[in-house]
């Protein structure tokens, strides 16, 4: 429970809600598909192996059989893991709800935890992640994708190291600076168009056409807050001052958006804007696509390619992240139901260690989901009181959320916008808008003030 909430988070029992919509539809679709790769990974001369897939093929069976008739949630069994007794104990505070009953970050951060314990109280499959499959047929189909920013990257970073003096005005100089900042920023928010949790319905010619720099182009008019002006003072500033610094970045998916995710980190430490990129995974398979560190490994081998830009990436990565200028530091609290409202008391050293960055840059949807404790906020509240201890004065974090919209929550609009955006939808009562990922957020908090 999140300590001086003012809202109520979003629940399922709310049929207007995106939430309704994921437990009914979406939830059984991704533990049907669960079960299909434990089956194609169970054909295995290990008896053993067999056996304990056969059985965790069950378990799912049971979790979805007891989220489609709205079943009491039932504790977690222990894996070993020090979450467990977290989740457990959240459980009975919220007085062991019936799924259609429960808080919707809960319940979904439930679902998978739980599914994880399968793999991890099993003997032969506790490393085993039931969505990489997925994961990599993805960042496949984004191909034409990669090799664009590839391109572009190369050339930018060849242009930027080789310090080519720029033609025009100092202030023209500046305002291409700028222009080049927004658009890096831009690249980084579209990325997460490639949600695995949300396009369980889309083939992979869909999954293009979110992808590349004219469905960039198009999409800018679809960011309804954007304060990346503020970032881009604040960095440029402090390189003017001397004082760069270390930048976070919590990460969300895996494959394409993780790959523009470390296109965007290598282009700040080039241009001068930080000294080290600190990424943050997730310790468990989370919400289909996001990244473990695993998947990191995975895509900068995935670069080993003939073609020129992708062998210039591997190249430039795999020196960043062997010379400690791109860093990997997961952490369990990622995993947890907690929303970050609770970061300074249930993860005190992770919250310390953010405070050491300049810059702590959260990815995607269910990064916002927890900055926001995931509650029914009016749609013009202040993206600072919204996101609870980590918008007050002197938090010591400074706040970015690149988010785009697949959940209720939305804040920091001006007013009239969300009823404007409502008033083509035919069903009242519902803000079906902010569900597709169509529309965007840049949002900034300094808390170092």
């Amino acid at each position: 429970m999140d300590p001086g909430l003012p809202k109520e988070p979003y629940r399922i029992s709310d049929k207007n809600s995106f939430a309704y919509v994921s437990a009914r539809d979406r939830w059984p679709v991704i533990l049907t598909q669960a079960v299909d790769d434990v089956f194609k990974h169970g054909d295995s001369e290990d008896s053993n192996h067999r056996h304990e897939g056969s059985k965790i093929i069950r378990q799912i069976a049971q979790l979805k059989f007891e989220l489609q008739h709205d079943r009491l949630i039932r504790p977690l069994e222990d894996d070993g893991g020090d979450d467990i007794k977290g989740y457990n104990e959240e459980l009975e505070k919220l007085g062991n709800p019936k799924w259609f009953d429960a808080p919707w970050l809960f319940a979904e951060c439930y679902l998978y935890r739980r599914l994880n314990t399968f793999f991890t109280n099993s003997k032969t499959w506790k490393t085993h992640d039931v969505f990489h499959v997925q994961k990599a047929t993805a960042f496949r189909s984004s191909r034409a994708a990669v090799l664009e920013l590839a391109s572009r990257y190369r050339q930018l970073v060849s242009s930027l190291k080789n310090s080519e003096q720029p033609t025009g005005t100092k202030e023209a100089t500046e305002e291409g600076e700028k222009k080049l900042f927004t658009d890096m920023c831009e690249i980084c928010l579209w990325g997460n168009a490639t949600d695995l949790s949300l396009l369980t319905s889309l083939t992979y010619a869909d999954l293009q056409q979110l992808q590349g720099s004219r469905a960039r182009k198009a999409a800018s008019k679809y960011i309804l807050d954007s304060q990346v002006d503020k970032v881009y003072e604040l960095l440029k500033k402090q390189r003017d001052e001397g004082k760069v610094g270390r930048v976070d970045i919590v990460l969300d998916n895996s494959g394409f958006e993780l790959f523009v995710d470390l296109i965007f980190g290598g282009y700040l430490l080039t241009a001068g804007f930080a000294t080290e990129i600190v990424f943050h995974p997730k310790s468990l398979p989370w919400f289909v696509s996001d990244v473990l560190p695993g998947d990191f490994t995975d895509l900068i081998n995935a670069l080993r390619d003939p073609e020129s830009d992708l062998k210039f990436l591997f190249s430039e990565w795999s020196e960043l992240h062997t010379n400690g200028k791109f860093l990997l530091r997961p952490n369990r609290f990622w995993t947890t139901a907690a929303s970050y409202w609770r970061l300074p008391s249930a993860a005190p050293r992770l919250f310390e260690d953010l405070k050491q960055s300049e810059l702590v840059i959260f990815k995607g949807d269910l990064n916002y989901r927890k900055l926001t404790a995931d509650a029914a906020w009016d749609p013009t509240t202040d993206f600072s009181e919204a996101i609870g201890e980590l918008g007050k004065l002197g938090s010591g974090v400074r706040v970015l959320a690149l988010r785009t919209c697949k959940a209720d929550v939305v804040v920091g609009l001006s007013e009239g916008k969300d009823l404007a955006l409502r008033s083509g939808d035919p069903e009242e009562g519902k803000r079906k808008w902010a569900w597709s990922g169509k529309w965007a957020v840049i949002q900034f908090w300094d808390g170092k003030l």
